[in-house]
């Protein structure tokens, strides 16, 4: 007597799929909180440049803040839309789109690195480069500006390698041609915090290039920025692993 064909373990329809729902929903919401995320960089950085004047918007687009934001801001939305739209409607395009730009960020993230490590020099060059140009659009940016204004009370530093490289800024430039009342000046974040001045005197940096380091040490940073950053990524190499290590995990 012939044996009964065994029936399938479970319905196979319309609604049946391979794939766990658990897999599926945590992929889905991961990807819509970056989403967001996302979307709130984009709207930060468009209204951000939308308040500048209008000179103001076509200077120096590569070290402006909000045009950095928006450029993250899209390519993450992108990023996430395929994985967030992918895993809930199961597509295996968007899937496939979603894991190849995810594992190109990744390799360029590790790539880049390698690379900062290996050529520290050149990097180092890079950052460099990156800095003095951020101090000649001091002033025509002011999101550049609070930012830089940030990072010199931080780090106690004052422009790239001395405080002596604002020279390069149109106002603060030294020579005797400039009319500039901000002539031969630092920004006032290149100051000693005095913490029994409650008012922030806004020109104590007046006249500082012109004097010596010595000098000008007792009113204002002396030391570049450059090193200072540098020293700080030597003493915080374990918190930067860490957070490397952080943004690493999720992608993988």
């Amino acid at each position: 007597m012939a044996r009964r064909a065994a029936a399938p373990a479970g319905p196979v329809g319309d609604d049946f799929s391979f794939v766990s729902p658990v897999a599926k929903y945590v992929l889905f919401f991961f990807n819509l909180l970056f989403w967001m995320i996302s979307m709130g960089m984009v709207a930060v950085g468009v209204y951000a440049r939308l308040l500048k004047h209008a000179e103001a918007a076509m200077a120096c687009l590569a070290v402006d803040p909000a045009i950095l934001l928006i450029m993250v801001g899209v390519l993450t939305f992108l990023i996430t839309f395929c994985g967030c739209v992918g895993s809930l409607r199961e597509n295996i395009c968007l899937l496939q789109m979603f894991s190849v730009c995810l594992t190109v960020v990744f390799l360029l993230q590790l790539a880049a690195g390698v690379l900062g490590f290996v050529f520290s020099d050149k990097a180092r060059g890079k950052v460099s480069e990156i800095i003095n140009g951020a101090i000649v659009h001091y002033r025509d940016d002011l999101d550049l500006q609070n930012l830089i204004d940030f990072g010199q009370k931080e780090f106690s530093c004052c422009g790239g390698v001395s405080y002596k490289d604002w020279s390069q800024n149109m106002y603060f430039n030294c020579t005797a041609t400039n009319p500039s009342r901000e002539r031969c000046s630092v920004p006032f974040s290149c100051c000693l915090h005095d913490a029994s001045q409650a008012v922030i005197n806004t020109m104590c940096g007046h006249g500082m290039q012109a004097r010596g380091y010595l000098e000008a040490s007792a009113f204002i940073h002396t030391n570049g920025c450059i090193d200072k950053l540098v020293n700080w990524t030597h003493s915080n190499l374990f918190l930067l692993g860490g957070i490397t290590v952080g943004l690493a995990l999720p992608q993988v």
